[in-house]
């Protein structure tokens, strides 16, 4: 299952897309203001695969961002949405 998270982490909607990947044991997608998650280790206890749409890093200004996080593009995005059996979002 992949969840795709694009409000920032002091948000109720970004705080629950975190929730709902943790529980679920999913991977994550920060988009949008999501990629703020990777800021400050706000992910630390999270146990799946965090990704970052690079132009979102990039129009924040945290395209240096990249403890745990792999970084991807929107095509990588749409072609991991279309391999997954389950999309969550957006949070």
């Amino acid at each position: 299952m992949l969840v795709l998270i694009k409000n920032s982490p002091e948000t109720k909607e970004g705080k629950r897309g975190l929730k709902i990947a943790r529980d679920a044991s999913a991977d994550i997608v920060l988009l949008q203001n999501g990629v703020y998650f990777a800021v400050n280790e706000m992910l630390d206890g999270f146990c799946g695969t965090a990704y970052a749409v690079e132009e979102d890093l990039k129009m924040r200004g945290l395209d240096d961002i990249k403890r745990g996080i792999k970084v991807i593009d929107w095509g990588q995005l749409v072609d991991m949405m279309a391999q997954e059996d389950k999309v969550i979002g957006m949070f």
